[in-house]
Formats: structure tokens, C-alpha cells, sequence
């Protein structure tokens, strides 16, 4: 039940078991009332139809409700930071770090602390501390105290298993690939309830789908979703690095190494881990290498094709192909077709379509380049541009116009989006390469062999391309409706296209771009981290950077724990036993705007050794009220919290999580990994990039205004629209994608 209720609070919902019968009676039970208003100091309502149901549950349900939602909120983990009431400067400096060094160094007079540092007289003023200041070990604790002080009230509705079961279908089908937190819900529901006869819609679907289904001892279900041996491939990968798309061994191995880095050396013991190296060895028994060998034995492909689709992994799959010994069960009875396998792909007796396309487009062969291109549609789409630019726009898009209708609606979108982003001679580009960072990119060289007006002339063209084949798809879609409904706020709302998050959202999940307003004069930034681990040196730093005109920046951070506008509350490198511990930093928004800062960008970096550190929690807290603090220096109050994320792992030392536009009064969520152990390896360039590529996205109001107009939908109120879009709907993101139309 508890991993329902966690599914369904992503969906803004509360799971209500259907063995619960409602009634007319308009008694509230007192546990129900309680449930309740114990809800509401963590930031939640419930609906009408929601607070029937729970008056018919069980109080043992109501309470595992209650402790549920308390649990995903933080509640019962330690809050308390370093320093007591922070929000008032303690005006430590580095001469009071080095003062205490000296004294530690050579034995000199001072309070002596529980971690066994001395402190000096006349340098840290120690009764403003839960801990010790010099080495950020945290020794008092605090109760939360300020709890129910947010403005803004997130309404539940009911969740029951029809629902789950349609947003476990929803999930199956998406037509974008899942972020961590869809994932993870998907995973749970499949444990829960019994497969759909649907098929997934992306490749890392099927492996999320075939995981479960090994994992419930159903492998032969299992092996019916393998349709190529990259399927393989993939889930082998994922299952020993836990990345579902197929992330290189040196990707990997040069991201750990790079996180093991120090700017110093550390002076505190470290857990030791594997290398990088050692961790991805390959190691497998003869009862999972027989299960790839039937696997890929198994496959309806012709050899000739899987060889093909398994050369651009080619230094991958001879190490599986030894790992699994799939050699040896290849000379066994009944693997005939494993048998030819081996041998052409050890003889690279096989030629290669990607090859063939080089060999034509370096010779300047435009008819050949262009015929293998149509053979396949998506990867001529994922090339469209480049091929525009060595071809040239006219050519290039008559090919491309004979073949849209059969590319994906995300990657005709995606043409869609970016292409006034990328034929832009000015233009920094935001990337992500596979298993890496952000990072940003001056714009295609090929860009200063064309004129302006003949690069607007291919922005047009693209645009044009990609909009009448989704008119044309929409309006091939039948419908009884009339009239149609769009919530504003879904034309701020980028399509899930072209990012995905890596941490989880245990929130009712928010698209990369999203902005949520600020309704106070105050925000306040929380990270904590190290709940339910020993206590341990575990350095995590909460920061963020101003940026003003002419390139000028600032930071907040634990080198600088005030500056104009932002005040941290204090660096904490040590954690407590099991309970965790918080950083803050508060920002005022009028005090930036006075000085002139346009964006504050929040950051999250791993100042120990490794990446950030498994269940680390990030997010802000927003409320029109004033939010208080108390004694202790407890900020977080579960009601006021905007948004937050959970770190699940992958390899990333440096998280941006948000992004405050100063004088719209917004926050931006994003998520971007960049490699650095403090806030200064981050590059405000890459931020910048990212911004533009996301206000370069389509809006989901947008494709639904593009939907109406090829269905002729008229505008109606939301009470009397035939289809209706608001924000309740959008929470399903899977659902959205639904209205890519292939």
C-alpha cells in the first residue's frame, strides 16, 4: 500500500483501495476529521469525493496514509542547521578558521568540543551554533515547529485501481522516453498489477517492463519483448549500471574517476569503494548466460540485421559476448542462428548502413545519401539539419517532406522547436552527450557559408514541414467534439521532449521549463541529506550564483555565507547517526532586484569524494506569508515547499535545480549535471544555453492550439468544453503524449 500511496501522491492523488464502499452519511469520523487536518499542515486538501472515501477507510489505512505523506515530506528526518538563527550573520571569517587551526595545531587554550576541536576565545561565537563551527559536525537537534505556514494548498483527489491500472497503461505507451520518477512508478505498478496487452512505446520502456517481469520469475514473458539484440543489449547494461540508455564503459569510468578529484586533499577517512574500473567487469553464471543465449537465439531478425544493428557497440558486445560465454552455447544443439551470429559478427562479414551513408555524403553524393536516408526515417530526421547545411535546403527537404508521415511525432516537434535555435550564426548551443554533462557549443561552422535570409528561409522551411504533418495527422484523427479548453497556464508548460530528469520527484512532478511564481518577497533554498546512514564525513553544499548585467556574478555559498540579497546557514560536513541534517539559504527578492540581478541559479555539489550523495533531498520553499524560523535554525515547513527532488544516483557531482528570474518573480526548474566540486566550476554560460533551448520548446498549450485548429475545435469555458485541458490533466505527463500522433 505504501508504494501506492507514493504513486498516487505523484499524481496529485490518494490511493483509496476499492474494497471501500461509499455511503451517503455525512458523519466525519474523528480519525478521518484528524487524517484531515494533519494533511493540511503538510500543504494538502482533499476533495469531496476524496473525503467520503477516507471516512470509509480503516483507521490502521488512515494512519499509514498519514505516515506515508509524512514520510515522502521530510517530517520525521533531522532539519536543524549548523548555525541558530541564521538569518542573523554570526560575521565568522577566515582568520577565525585559521586562528582555530593554529590553536588545534599546537594545543592552545579554548572551549574543547565533543568532535575534540578547540575553539579560541574571541572568534566563533559558539552559542549561536548546533555544532562546531570549524570542522561542521552538528551535535544539537530541533523538532519542526512551523508547520502549516504555506499560502498555497496542493487538493487530492481519489486514486483507485482503475486509475492506477490507466496510468500504468499511460506510462507503457508514452511515446517520450520516462524520466526516474515515471520509472520508478512504472516498476511499482507492474509489481501490482498484471501486464496490458500494449505495446510499450519506447525502447526503455521494454526494459523498465522486462526487469519486472525476470524479477517475477517471468522471463519467458521477458524474452517476447526483444526485438533486436541492442534490446539485449540494454537491459544487460542497465542491470549492471542501473542506465537505461546504453551509456559507454569510458563514459562512465572517466565521470567517476573525474569525481573522485579534489581541489585538497581530504584530511577525514573516506568510505573506500571500487574503482571505476572494477566496478564495471563483467561477471556472469552459466544460468544467465544461457538465458542471453536463448534470448538472442530466439529473435525474429535476420542475422545479416542483428550483425548491423550490433557494430556501433561492437567493443560492448565482445565483452558480453565473453561474459556470457555465449561462444560456448553457441556450438550447442538448436542454437543454429547463434551460431551464424558469432561467426559473420566476429568476421564483420556484414555491411553497414551507417557506413554506406558516410562513404556517399563524404563524395558529395547527394541522390545516393538522400535514397539510404528515406530507408529510415528517424535517424534521416536526427540528421535533417546538418544534411541542409552540406546539401543545401532545397534538395535535403523534398526528400525529407516524401518520408514525415512516417517520423515520430516527437522527433518532427523536436525539428520543429530547435530549428530557429540552431540555423542562429550567434547562437550557443546547450547539449547533453550520452552519460555526460551539460555543456554549451558554438553554433555549426557551416552556418557562415549562408546568408542570413537563406538561413531564415530554412528555419521556415523546417517549420513548415513539421507543422503540416501534424495538422495533417491531427486532422486524420476522427472526433465528435466541437469545442475545446485550454488552461493558460499549459502555454508556459514545455513538451516533455528532449529532456528527461535523472532524480526523482515525489511531488506531483513538474517538465523541465516549468515555472512556478513566487507570491512573497522570500524564498528559501533546502538540501538535506545522510538519513538512515552512520554518522560519517559527508560534505554536500547547497549554493547559488547571482548574475548581474555586464557578466558580473556572485555566490552564496559555504565560502561566502552572506552577500547581497542571499545568507546561508552554515556549512555542515559531517552528518549525525541515521537522522541527516539540512543547509538553507534564504533569498530576497527585492534586495536582488534593488542591486540589479537578473537570475539566481541554485546548485547542489558533492564536496566529498563521489557524487551526490543517494536520497539527498533539494527543492525551495514559497508562501506569501513571511516564513519563520525557529530557535534552532529550523526553516523547512512541508507546506510552503514549491517543488523537490530526490537524488537516486547516477554519476553527478554538480546539480543546477532551479533557476530564479529575478524580475518576472519566477523559478524555473531545470536540471542540469555539470562536473565541479564548488559552485565556481559551474559555467553561467551553460545556464544561459539551457534557458534559451528551453524557451525554444513547444509549449503544450501550443501543440493543443495546433490540434483545435486542424480539428476546427471552437474555444469554450472549461464547464461547457466537449475536450478539456487543464493543469489536473497535465499532471500525467504520459497522458500528454498521447497527442503525439504517429
Amino acid at each position: 500500500m505504501d508504494a501506492l500511496l507514493r504513486t498516487g501522491l505523484r499524481q496529485q492523488a490518494i490511493y483509496i483501495p476499492d474494497t471501500v464502499v461509499n455511503t451517503d452519511t455525512l458523519h466525519i469520523t474523528p480519525a478521518a476529521g484528524m487524517l484531515v487536518a494533519n494533511l493540511a499542515k503538510l500543504g494538502f486538501g482533499v476533495t469531496e469525493d476524496l473525503l467520503h472515501a477516507l471516512n470509509h477507510t480503516s483507521p490502521a489505512y488512515q494512519a499509514t496514509i498519514l505516515e506515508t505523506f509524512r514520510e515522502v515530506m521530510g517530517v520525521n528526518t533531522n532539519w536543524t542547521p549548523l548555525i541558530k538563527d541564521w538569518q542573523v550573520p554570526t560575521n565568522e571569517s577566515f582568520i577565525d578558521h585559521f586562528i582555530t587551526y593554529l590553536t588545534n595545531k599546537f594545543t592552545g587554550a579554548g572551549t574543547k568540543l565533543q568532535c575534540g576541536h578547540v575553539i579560541p576565545a574571541n572568534t566563533f561565537p559558539l552559542e549561536r551554533y548546533n555544532g562546531c563551527p570549524y570542522c561542521g559536525t552538528p551535535f544539537e537537534f530541533g523538532e519542526l515547529e512551523n508547520m502549516g505556514q504555506g499560502s498555497k494548498i496542493r487538493v487530492l483527489k481519489r486514486w483507485n485501481n482503475e486509475l492506477a491500472a490507466q496510468y500504468m497503461e499511460n506510462l507503457l505507451t508514452s511515446k517520450t522516453a520516462l524520466d526516474a520518477t515515471q520509472v520508478e512508478s512504472l516498476k511499482t505498478l507492474l509489481h501490482i498489477f498484471p501486464l496490458p496487452a500494449v505495446k510499450p512505446g519506447m525502447k526503455e520502456t521494454v526494459i523498465a517492463v522486462v526487469d519486472v517481469l525476470i524479477e517475477k520469475d517471468e522471463a519467458e514473458k521477458a524474452a517476447k519483448l526483444f526485438t533486436t539484440p541492442t534490446d539485449i543489449l540494454r537491459y544487460l547494461w542497465y542491470k549492471h549500471t542501473g542506465f537505461l540508455q546504453l551509456v559507454k564503459p569510458g563514459t562512465i569510468t572517466k565521470r567517476k574517476n573525474k569525481n573522485q578529484r579534489q581541489i585538497y586533499g581530504d584530511i577525514y577517512p573516506t568510505v573506500q569503494v571500487a574503482s571505476a574500473e572494477a566496478a564495471l567487469k563483467l561477471k556472469y553464471n552459466r544460468q544467465q548466460g544461457l538465458m542471453a543465449a536463448r534470448w538472442l537465439n530466439s529473435l525474429d531478425m535476420d542475422v545479416t540485421a542483428m550483425c548491423e544493428i550490433m557494430h556501433p557497440q561492437r567493443n560492448m558486445w565482445v565483452r558480453f559476448i565473453r561474459a556470457l560465454r555465449l561462444a560456448e552455447f553457441s556450438k550447442r544443439d538448436g542454437f543454429d542462428k547463434l551460431r551464424e551470429l558469432m561467426d559473420r559478427f566476429y568476421r564483420q562479414d556484414y555491411t553497414v548502413w551507417q557506413g554506406q551513408v558516410n562513404h556517399y555524403r563524404l563524395r558529395y553524393d547527394e541522390a545516393n545519401t538522400l535514397q539510404l536516408l528515406k530507408q529510415r526515417p528517424g535517424l534521416f530526421a536526427r540528421s535533417l539539419f546538418a544534411n541542409m547545411l552540406w546539401f543545401g535546403p532545397e534538395a535535403v527537404t523534398a526528400a525529407f517532406a516524401e518520408i514525415t508521415d512516417k517520423v515520430p511525432a516527437r522527433l518532427l516537434l523536436t525539428l520543429q522547436m530547435y530549428a530557429l535555435y540552431y540555423f542562429d550564426k550567434s547562437t550557443t548551443r546547450a547539449v547533453k552527450p550520452l552519460g555526460g554533462v551539460g555543456k554549451s557549443i558554438p553554433a555549426n561552422r557551416q552556418l557562415n557559408i549562408y546568408e542570413d535570409e537563406q538561413l531564415q528561409e530554412m528555419q521556415q522551411a523546417v517549420t513548415n514541414l513539421c507543422i503540416s504533418a501534424m495538422k495533417k495527422r491531427f486532422a486524420a484523427v476522427a472526433t465528435t467534439a466541437k469545442s475545446i479548453y485550454i488552461a493558460p497556464e499549459l502555454y508556459k508548460i514545455p513538451l516533455a521532449i528532449g529532456d528527461r530528469s535523472e532524480q526523482v520527484q515525489d511531488l506531483p512532478g513538474a517538465l523541465m521549463g516549468t515555472r512556478f511564481k513566487v507570491e512573497g518577497d522570500k524564498i528559501i533554498l533546502f538540501m538535506q541529506w545522510g538519513k538512515g546512514l552512520p554518522a560519517q564525513h559527508l560534505d554536500m553544499d547547497l549554493s547559488c550564483r547571482i548574475a548581474y548585467e555586464n557578466n558580473r556574478t556572485d555566490t552564496c555559498s559555504f565560502q561566502y555565507l552572506q552577500t547581497t540579497g542571499c545568507i546561508h546557514s552554515g556549512d555542515i560536513r559531517s552528518i549525525p547517526d541515521k537522522v541527516g541534517t539540512a543547509e538553507y539559504i534564504e533569498i530576497d527578492i527585492p534586495a536582488l532586484a534593488k542591486a540589479g540581478a537578473q537570475y539566481v541559479t541554485f546548485t547542489c555539489n558533492a564536496y566529498s569524494q563521489g557524487a551526490i550523495a543517494m536520497n539527498l533531498v533539494l527543492g525551495w520553499m514559497n508562501s506569501k506569508h513571511p516564513m519563520k524560523v525557529s530557535k534552532k535554525g529550523v526553516a523547512y515547513d512541508p507546506s510552503c515547499v514549491d517543488h523537490m527532488v530526490r537524488i537516486t544516483g547516477g554519476l553527478t557531482k554538480g546539480l543546477v535545480f532551479g533557476v530564479l528570474d529575478v524580475a518576472a518573480r519566477e523559478i524555473i526548474w531545470l536540471e542540469m549535471a555539470f562536473d565541479g566540486q564548488i559552485i565556481q566550476d559551474l559555467s553561467t554560460a551553460n545556464v544561459q544555453a539551457i534557458l534559451k533551448k528551453l524557451d525554444s520548446k513547444l509549449s503544450i498549450g501550443q501543440l493543443l492550439a495546433a490540434k483545435a485548429e486542424a480539428q476546427q475545435l471552437q474555444a469554450a469555458p472549461e464547464a461547457h468544453a466537449d475536450e478539456v485541458y487543464n493543469m489536473q490533466w497535465a499532471l500525467n505527463t504520459a497522458a500528454v503524449t498521447q497527442l503525439l500522433i504517429d
